[in-house]
């Protein structure tokens, strides 16, 4: 008799031939048998082994993730409802493209946050930060400004992409003018370096999945709060320190609750 045991357990070597009296192997599909032990002739050799639980997280608890989703990407948990990672080149370019969204979000996050609190308590004359982008400035105008960023944002994603179509390339003697020891190149998506790690974490880029893990997941983090704060400006038209300070003026009286009903009405 077989009985199969779901996917959340593996066979480990033990020094007993048998588990409750029972023979277990693995089978070519990735699922664990039982096999009860012939009473008519002598058992099968199999390995020696038990079974141990081994549950893989996932977005949503007991997901059977998509096979090509197999836990080894940084921050997979086998959410891919619209199975848009199916084709492994549309994979490894969705990866590169939430490392950079997620980096993005995380500064921005910061930016946004800073900037208002400076304004908040007076020590700085900033704006708002939806209306940073239309403030002229006394340095450079706003033509100067656009033209600077557009070629060095344009200069950078050009290195960024000619390193993921051809990974190592723009570590090479000649492609940053001579400035490629002060880079070094880890592997896409993550230059290092004294320019870019300047701490000298994650040297050892290829064991670094903790520091992976953790990146992506503040990174998640921030686009989330990035969402919220677009949100909450096209509501509330003030920035978010300004409604942390209302809120925290009456919180039982103002919530968020209270403040999208008082938008929709």
């Amino acid at each position: 008799m077989d009985v199969v045991v779901g996917r959340g357990f593996q066979i480990l070597a033990c020094s007993s031939p048998s588990f409750f009296g029972k023979n277990l192997y693995r089978t070519s599909l990735g699922v664990t048998k039982i096999r009860q032990p012939s009473r008519t002739g002598p058992a099968p050799r199999f390995l020696r082994s038990v079974v141990q639980a081994q549950e893989r997280p996932t977005w949503l608890p007991g997901l059977d993730p998509p096979p090509y989703l197999d836990g080894t990407l940084a921050g997979d948990f086998g959410f891919d409802p619209l199975g848009l990672g199916e084709d492994p080149e549309s994979l490894k370019w969705y990866v590169q493209a939430e490392l950079v969204h997620a980096r993005f979000a995380m500064a921005g996050v910061a930016g946004i946050l800073v900037t208002d609190l400076l304004r908040v308590t007076g020590i700085s004359n900033l704006p708002v930060w939806y209306e940073a982008g239309a403030t002229k400035f006394e340095f450079a105008s706003t033509r100067t400004l656009f033209i600077v960023q557009l070629l060095l944002m344009g200069f950078v994603e050009t290195k960024r992409y000619k390193d993921f179509t051809s990974p190592g390339s723009q570590a090479k003697e000649g492609s940053f003018f001579g400035l490629e020891p002060a880079l070094e190149g880890l592997e896409p998506g993550y230059p290092g370096g004294p320019l870019l790690n300047p701490l000298g974490l994650a040297k050892d880029i290829k064991n670094a999945h903790e520091w992976k893990l953790k990146e992506i997941k503040n990174g998640r983090l921030a686009m989330m709060a990035m969402l919220g704060i677009f949100v909450q400006a096209y509501v509330t038209h003030v920035g978010p320190i300004d409604n942390l300070m209302e809120h925290l003026s009456n919180p039982w009286h103002k919530t968020i609750i209270q403040t999208l009903a008082g938008s929709v009405s």
